[in-house]
């Protein structure tokens, strides 16, 4: 499934631009998350819903019945969830996009500690495993209700978009790691950083071990063999239509019907 269009992406270093003399002026596009202002997409009232919405998750799940009680919550009638055609899918979006925007900070106040904190003396590769158990490790409130999640994720309708997001968090990733590629490798280490944090992710909803120990260890494995791949994902096209594919069949590995 080749997925075209996600407009979102901080793709493309170089566009050729046509001048009316027809001369070929090559200018730099906007390509790394500094580039990118980390604004939240939620206005005042859908933020307050889905932030009170997120807290009754653990509870009743991502579903219409959280978003009601969480509408109640933040004082509005019932009827504001309306506000919310994409139902269920809505409040698992908030998750993902603050929760991913939320990686600035985290990794700002470990640096901020004396001596720089975990970070301290860590190169890029190990600030990607840094930023990708913090982000993991958000979704341990309701990771026994992720599968939900998952599942609505993958809906024909929705998968677009979710695939779109998991393409913003591994680029993220990079960027917030201090990675400043421009060529080929651009694509390769955000489409293996995609299929790593999915499959990662998957593993951790059935992951029962003492904080989640099993996990940071099927973390540490995909990293290495990731390294030990190499290359080979040149171009956009390539880029998502590999990143849709990994995503769809690490949900199927795991049961979920697409």
């Amino acid at each position: 499934m080749a997925v075209t269009r996600v407009r979102a992406l901080r793709l493309l270093p170089f566009v050729q631009h046509h001048s009316i003399s027809g001369n070929r002026n090559p200018q730099r596009q906007s390509y790394h998350s500094y580039e990118h202002g980390p604004q939240s997409p939620f206005n005042a009232t859908e933020e307050a819903v889905l932030a009170a919405s997120l807290r009754q998750v653990p509870m009743h799940g991502f579903t219409d019945a959280s978003l009601s009680l969480g509408a109640r919550e933040a004082g509005y009638l019932g009827i504001t969830v309306n506000l919310f055609p994409g139902g269920a899918f809505d409040l698992v979006n908030y998750h993902l996009v603050t929760k991913r925007l939320a990686l600035k900070e985290q990794l700002v106040n470990e640096t901020a500690k004396d001596g720089g904190g975990a970070l301290r003396g860590l190169g890029v590769g190990a600030r990607v495993r840094f930023l990708v158990l913090e982000r993991l490790m958000a979704n341990r409130p309701i990771i026994h209700r992720w599968q939900e999640a998952l599942a609505i994720m993958a809906r024909p309708s929705h998968i677009s978009a979710s695939i779109a997001e998991l393409a913003r968090l591994s680029d993220e990733i990079w960027f917030l790691a201090g990675d400043t590629s421009v060529d080929s490798s651009w694509y390769t280490k955000r489409t293996s950083l995609s299929m790593i944090y999915s499959s990662t992710e998957l593993f951790m909803t059935q992951d029962k071990s003492t904080d989640f120990t099993d996990t940071q260890k099927f973390l540490d494995r995909r990293l290495d063999d990731a390294r030990v791949v190499g290359s080979g994902i040149s171009s956009l096209e390539k880029y998502l239509d590999f990143t849709a594919h990994s995503f769809i069949n690490v949900l199927r590995s795991k049961g979920v019907r697409i």
